[in-house]
């Protein structure tokens, strides 16, 4: 008997510990079946061509989005609904659950690597400086906006342009916080500003709508790194960026990434030369 009962033990420990490990896949699950529920995943965007984009009518595009609406509708999630956030609010509003993921050019560095779970490559890109007709100040880096004691460059609020300027000693007071690209634009031609850094890709996004002859564009930016987003998913939701994952490798290896990204100005093969560990590592 006592025997029997010293077995009886082990066997509910072992089924205890199967119910465990249950219990532990289904939350790591959960996530999912809820976005699955609810029809749709709430995302971060930053209005930011060609990255991310919202018409008139309130329809979210831009290659970011359109990445994550086709790999959310494989997980069985029917669409996104976005909400515009500045790059500096993006991770505190994941953090406090205001969206389920950011998908917005918000690129990988191993602060933000630290802060939340990144998806593998998405979008890359170079930085580069919008300027008045033949760089009347000699641009080629944020180096040369530092030692130019009376020059102001405008970057949007707690974005990667903002960093590199205050990393390479301009001033605070002469780093200007500029809301959106049409701001920066207009600054630039009014002379409020000496130039607006963004990517290239949104610059020269700017540029085409602007199709004004007295500005130039700047680059790449010279000694700025290039870099490449992911989508940013809160700390605890791996389950979720994992599957996120799955599918994004498959589009990638079929080339239907490379049809969706493409015709935006991105490279897919940029994105596929590297990794998110890579990019979480680099300094």
């Amino acid at each position: 008997m006592k025997k029997l009962g010293i077995l009886a033990g082990v066997a509910g420990l072992a089924v205890t510990a199967v119910l465990a490990t249950s219990s532990m896949g289904s939350a790591a699950d959960k996530k999912l079946e809820q976005l699955k529920a609810q029809g749709f995943a709430r995302v971060a965007i930053a209005n930011e061509p060609p990255y991310t984009a919202v018409a008139a009518d309130g329809k979210v595009s831009g290659a970011a989005p359109d990445v994550a609406r086709e790999i959310f509708k494989r997980l069985g999630v029917a669409d996104i609904v976005a909400s515009i956030s500045e790059y500096g609010a993006m991770i505190p509003g994941l953090q406090a659950g205001r969206f389920d993921v950011v998908t917005a050019g918000l690129f990988m560095k191993p602060e933000r690597c630290a802060a939340v779970a990144y998806s593998e490559p998405v979008l890359c890109d170079a930085e580069a400086m919008l300027v008045k007709k033949g760089n009347p100040k000699g641009f080629k880096s944020y180096e040369d906006v530092a030692k130019d004691t009376s020059a102001t460059i405008g970057a949007p609020g707690g974005g990667t342009e903002e960093k590199l300027a205050l990393t390479a000693g301009v001033p605070r007071e002469r780093v200007i916080v500029v809301p959106d690209g049409q701001s920066g634009l207009k600054m630039v031609q009014d002379g409020r500003i000496d130039a607006y850094s963004l990517p290239v890709l949104s610059i020269n996004d700017l540029m085409k709508k602007a199709a004004d002859p007295n500005l130039e564009v700047i680059a790449p930016v010279q000694g700025a790194p290039v870099y490449c987003d992911g989508a940013a998913f809160k700390k605890g939701d791996e389950a979720l960026r994992d599957a996120f994952d799955v599918e994004l490798a498959k589009m990638k290896k079929s080339g239907e990434f490379a049809k969706i990204i493409e015709p935006y100005g991105f490279s897919a093969a940029a994105a596929m030369s590297t990794t998110r560990d890579k990019l979480c590592a680099a300094k």
